[in-house]
């Protein structure tokens, strides 16, 4: 029954209800009723997370999210780590993570993974991971691409939050099962090009009103290009290595 994990989906489902948010929900059927997978998720917005868990939910399935292990420093994320099965990440020692979110995989689990590892301030896809591919061969389970959009629009990068009452949608599209077969570099490209796909079709489809910061160069938006951001992201590294030097 997992009570602390049951008590977080209640109180999921009651934050987005109370936030008048409608989250439209595509490709269910591709998510396995038993048995472990990567779940690999876009990674746009601090909360993208949230719809992706309750999709799998409606599923009867629950994921356990890899977490960077600093939010264990955190007393109540720690508490909820502990009873959730999710999995806290060193970036400098990852070696841990990975072997244990392999073993939950064997053991049947869905493990949700960032290939991006941070949000793209784009809002669209970055340069990928290759850990997704690699803990899916090794586990011998299949990947299911998932796209979570319209999140971004509550809590992302750069910008303000928004969690009053915004009735903002969401979409959230779990595409097919991409199968542990290859090297992990097919396996990587065959993910992102499926995932691209998807993801362009949910923005096309999704009202994207020109010059609008949520919404992609690509489609008219007021978003940075995938190369501004990156220098916005490298600005950012250096300014938290500059602080982290200061600190010492």
């Amino acid at each position: 029954m997992e009570p602390v994990f049951r008590t977080l989906e209640i109180v999921a489902s009651m934050v987005v209800r109370a936030a008048g948010t409608t989250i439209t929900f595509e490709g269910l059927e591709n998510v396995p009723a038993r048995g472990g997978a990567v779940i690999a998720i876009n990674h746009t917005s601090y909360v993208d997370f949230l719809p992706a868990a309750l999709g799998t939910r409606a599923r009867n399935r629950r994921i356990r999210f890899m977490i960077k292990a600093e939010m264990q420093d955190v007393r109540i994320v720690n508490f909820l780590i502990r009873h959730t099965g999710t999995i806290p990440v060193n970036r400098q020692a990852g070696a841990r993570a990975y072997a244990e979110a392999v073993h939950q995989l064997r053991s049947g689990e869905l493990v949700g993974v960032y290939p991006e590892a941070t949000i793209s301030r784009a809002f669209v896809l970055k340069d990928f991971k290759s850990g997704a591919s690699r803990m899916a061969l090794e586990a011998r389970v299949p990947i299911i691409p998932c796209i979570v959009w319209g999140a971004h629009r509550v809590w992302t990068k750069d910008h303000p939050k928004q969690l009053r009452r915004k009735k903002i949608p969401f979409t959230v599209r779990f595409g097919r099962p991409i199968l542990p077969v290859g090297t992990a570099a097919e396996l990587d490209a065959a993910l992102k090009h499926q995932m691209s796909t998807i993801l362009r079709e949910v923005q096309v489809a999704y009202p994207h009103p020109a010059g609008e910061y949520w919404v992609p160069e690509g489609l008219g938006g007021g978003a940075p290009s995938l190369d501004e951001a990156k220098k916005l992201d490298e600005a950012e590294l250096a300014e938290r290595a500059r602080r982290a030097r200061e600190h010492h």
